[in-house]
């Protein structure tokens, strides 16, 4: 859409009137915006930056084009229909561990994955059964419905699975693997405190840029044909980013944003998640620099990365726990220690939700403009746009 000409747009007090004002419907009509209200803080925080600054600055530097991503709610997966968006996998575990996959009519009967009534969303592992060597233990691991190709997803997550011989993760992955590529956004073994996320690609993507995230990069090289597919891992800064420790705090969030500029991982404890996620109006711009990044310039996102998954699972041994079992310090084989249901007390997940947003892009063009903009309040709001000429176009 374009050609708005000069608009002149004057907001007064919401208890007054509002005239010679063009209905939003009629311009941008097949636009999915939130409400203005919805954007509260990032206007205040607009204001106090052009306080500071003199001006409001422009999104980005490209001569005389503004550009600005806006995050609209995709998916929520959340409260008692969280599992209306997932399958259950009954496959083999494709990382060679102790674990049976069941069935959402086992899980559901066996209490293996249930919906609290204070809409936490849990899953475990069978604590109760005692197994014979060779026996599997029971668990559960979910895939969403539908596939995604970029977007930001966000996790709370109040509570996370650990223990010796137990492998959990949180991941998004292709129809292909490794091509189509692998996000590991949540995962550990054993008794580790710190998230290590990963990337894993088909050959040909690499990390070359470690001053742009605050993890501690493990490998450069993301092909899951060298290094035994150990991928580009990125262990995070901080010691209460995984098990017990990060069980204590009360969890936290961690979000995940994926387009044609990069892949981006963050994680908040739950005291620091901003209130732009608690309010489902991301703003990634605000969050500071990531833990783990896979930037355009070593590796683009749309040659490596389509039509992915969510998952969720919980394992036990296999390729990664029980190659590292007896240099972790724990006890005995790890093959034995999955037969007993008293090592798996703790090896649930509780989660508040997984909110999925998409990138509608706003680009645009601005001249001779200098926005002035008074923070909000509950009672009115005042916004001025003075010789504003506008040539938009939206694409979602």
């Amino acid at each position: 859409m374009g050609g708005l000409g000069i608009l002149i747009l004057t907001l007064l007090p919401l208890s007054g009137s509002v005239s010679a004002i063009p209905s939003r419907s009629s311009i941008l009509s097949k636009v999915p915006f939130p409400s203005l209200a919805d954007y509260k803080d990032q206007i205040n925080g607009l204001w106090r930056r052009g306080n500071r600054e003199g001006t409001v600055r422009r999104a980005t530097n490209t001569s005389d084009s503004d550009s600005a991503n806006l995050w609209v709610v995709d998916t929520l997966y959340e409260g008692q229909d969280f599992f209306d968006g997932f399958d259950f996998y009954t496959d083999k575990d494709p990382t060679n561990g102790q674990v049976q996959y069941v069935d959402s009519d086992t899980a559901f009967s066996e209490k293996l994955a249930y919906v609290t009534s204070d809409d936490k969303v849990v899953m475990k592992v069978d604590n109760t059964t005692y197994l014979s060597q060779g026996q599997n233990r029971k668990s559960v691991r979910i895939q969403s419905k539908k596939r995604f190709n970029g977007g930001l997803f966000i996790l709370d997550l109040e509570k996370a699975p650990h223990g010796c011989g137990t492998w959990p993760a949180f991941w998004t992955v292709g129809p292909n693997w490794p091509h189509g590529g692998e996000i590991d956004i949540f995962e550990g073994v054993h008794e580790n405190t710190r998230n290590q996320a990963t990337f894993h690609t088909s050959d040909g993507c690499t990390i070359t840029d470690p001053q742009n995230f605050t993890g501690n990069l493990l490998a450069t090289d993301c092909s899951a044909f060298s290094d035994n597919n150990a991928g580009c891992g990125l262990i995070n800064d901080s010691a209460a980013s995984f098990g017990a420790p990060f069980n204590a705090v009360g969890g936290g969030v961690f979000a995940s944003r994926w387009d044609s500029n990069g892949i981006w991982i963050w994680f908040f404890h739950r005291y620091t998640i901003p209130n732009d996620i608690t309010n489902k109006v991301p703003n990634p711009a605000l969050w500071g620099k990531p833990t783990a990044l896979l930037s355009n310039s070593s590796c683009a996102p749309n040659k490596y990365f389509w039509d992915h998954q969510i998952v969720f699972d919980i394992t036990f041994c296999g390729d990664w726990a029980g190659g590292s079992y007896s240099g972790d310090g724990c006890p005995g084989t790890c093959s034995d220690r999955v037969l007993d249901p008293n090592n798996f007390y703790n090896t649930t997940w509780s989660i508040n939700y997984v909110h999925v947003f998409r990138n509608s892009h706003v680009s645009g063009s601005v001249s001779a403009a200098v926005p002035r903009i008074s923070p909000l309040t509950s009672g009115s709001l005042t916004l001025v746009l003075v010789a504003l000429v506008l040539s938009w176009s939206v694409t979602i």
